[in-house]
């Protein structure tokens, strides 16, 4: 039975529509950005990849970022309680979201913490002049060779105490809340980060080479708009880098005040975004143009991504370039900046969830995740096996994760419920820009199509040959193992029941908001029925 003592606390919000702006575009500009889209670019017919690239953002990027703003900010709940909302049946999938930021947060910290130590090293050219590769590997990760891949005990302090030092930061500003914490936290690093890029990027050009990168990177390749897969790495590359379908826009839009203007502020965290891509684009070109003119190549030959590209090529840049210490403070501050926006956006996706089930106090909360979570973080990543671990963590759980979740979500919303005429209707009443029946059929056509594509082509790839090349007892654990536990600890968690103390117990804020909608909930837009009582039953 319900009682007095089940009280709930006031939702949290941000403190302006600019700040949760600022906030999304923190949590969509990571690392990604800056050392993937590059090489994707490049890869993919330099600037002939534009014309794809544009056609994902808007075809795909924008429209699925609508969605969740319409989930979050109609809901107004984390995506659990938000999925709940929309119908009982569909809150696993909310929770299999939140666990899918469990898995990254584990891992981002650790990435986070060698961005870190490496603006240390840029300061003093730590690692010497070509020795960049065993370096990274071999004295910073003291990573063990491929033959022993595992699950090490050997502690490395060079990267467990950066990292421990990583996980009290975004705790202190977890504990704040979303105003005083998040908000703040990115009003102050995002502005930081645009012009220590900014920066970065107008250094670069003046170095010697810089034309010649520039040039491998705009000059476009026609022939590569034939290609599928170059379309396929468009959609995938937009899908990833927006932070769609990751739980991070349900449950930041559900911090928004109730007449927003979500379309607006969609499209400026999108094409935010995108810009901050180009930029990070020039930036790393004009660097690597720089690199192959000093080693006697072509930009074709030191073109990379990922942690081939922050953690050996660009240290191989510190030390040949002129004030290349300078290029490397501000690169590796850069990636400090980004990744720690990009996690505690991924951090708020289960703080959120776990405060609407249990009714906590948002220290409370922040600290019975953020603990366990950075236990296993050191545990795992600050050991001799980190990068094996760390690779097929996140190889599987993008591919298997994150677009299987999409895809589910898109066709139980638009075709099990047929929730996308409500979610016109939302976005329009409070949108300077209006969505119809093309972003109906983005959203309920094109987008589960191209979801499935990508994800068949992913299973395919893995079920081929071993990802890697690791052995089969490792990626059943990291691997298929993992992206099996989500879905049947989603399921779950869905099955436990929710505190009477919980947001979705008894929430006057929602209660106003659809009186303020004129929608009456039915049976099937159940807002959460938790505890019944004899007087109240459950809601909807």
């Amino acid at each position: 039975m319900a009682t007095a003592s089940t009280q709930t606390h006031k939702r949290e919000a941000f403190g302006s529509r600019n700040v949760f702006i600022l906030s999304a575009i923190g949590s969509a500009v990571g690392l990604g950005n800056i050392w993937r889209f590059p090489y994707v670019a490049y890869e993919g017919g330099g600037g002939a990849f534009l014309i794809p690239y544009l056609c994902a953002l808007l075809t795909a990027g924008i429209p699925l970022l609508f969605f969740d703003y319409a989930i979050g900010h109609r809901f107004r709940g984390s995506a659990p309680l938000a999925f709940r909302r929309m119908h009982r049946a569909a809150e696993p999938l909310g929770w299999w979201q939140v666990l899918i930021c469990v898995v990254i947060a584990v891992y981002y910290a650790v990435i986070i913490a060698w961005a870190a130590m490496y603006t240390w090293f840029s300061a003093q050219l730590t690692w010497g002049p070509g020795n960049e590769n065993d370096f990274f590997f071999i004295d910073f990760l003291r990573s063990a060779d491929v033959a022993e891949v595992g699950v090490s005990t050997e502690f490395v302090p060079q990267v467990g105490i950066p990292l421990v030092v990583v996980w009290l930061i975004v705790i202190v500003i977890m504990a704040l809340g979303v105003k005083r914490g998040i908000g703040r936290a990115n009003m102050i690093l995002m502005p930081l980060l645009t012009v220590m890029f900014a920066i970065l990027v107008v250094q670069s050009l003046f170095l010697p080479g810089a034309m010649e990168g520039l040039n491998a990177f705009f000059t476009p390749n026609w022939e590569a708009l034939a290609d599928p897969g170059v379309w396929a790495s468009a959609y995938g590359h937009i899908f990833f880098s927006l932070s769609v379908a990751f739980g991070i826009m349900v449950t930041y839009s559900s911090y928004l005040k109730r007449k927003t203007d979500l379309t607006g502020s969609g499209l400026v965290v999108a094409f935010a975004n995108s810009g901050f891509e180009i930029l990070a684009g020039i930036g790393v070109f004009a660097a690597l143009g720089f690199m192959a003119q000093a080693q006697g190549t072509e930009v074709a030959g030191v073109a990379s991504s990922g942690i081939g590209l922050a953690f050996i090529a660009f240290p191989t840049i510190v030390s040949q370039a002129t004030g290349g210490s300078i290029i490397g403070v501000l690169f590796f501050g850069a990636l400090v900046f980004a990744g720690v926006t990009s996690l505690i956006s991924i951090l708020e996706v289960i703080v959120a969830a776990l405060q609407d089930k249990l009714g906590w106090a948002r220290v409370r909360t922040t600290l019975t995740v953020a603990i366990p979570l950075a236990i296993v973080s050191m545990a795992l990543f600050s050991t001799t096996t980190a990068l094996s671990v760390l690779d097929t963590a996140d190889a599987f759980v993008n591919a298997f994760g994150i677009m299987a979740v999409a895809l589910v979500a898109v066709i139980i919303v638009a075709w099990l419920l047929h929730k996308l005429p409500v979610f016109v209707e939302h976005l329009n009443r409070r949108s300077s820009f209006r969505v119809g029946l093309l972003w109906k059929l983005l959203v309920g056509v094109l987008a589960p199509l191209v979801l499935g594509y990508l994800l068949v082509s992913e299973l395919m790839t893995k079920l081929n040959e071993p990802y890697s090349g690791y052995p089969g007892w490792f990626l059943a654990i990291f691997g298929w193992g993992m992206v099996i536990a989500l879905v049947v600890l989603a399921l779950l968690l869905s099955a436990l029941p929710w505190s009477g103390r919980s947001h979705a117990k008894d929430d006057p804020e929602y209660d106003e908001f659809l009186a303020e909608e004129q929608y009456e909930p039915d049976a099937e837009t159940s807002a959460v029925p938790i505890v019944a009582t004899p007087e109240k039953g459950e809601r909807a």
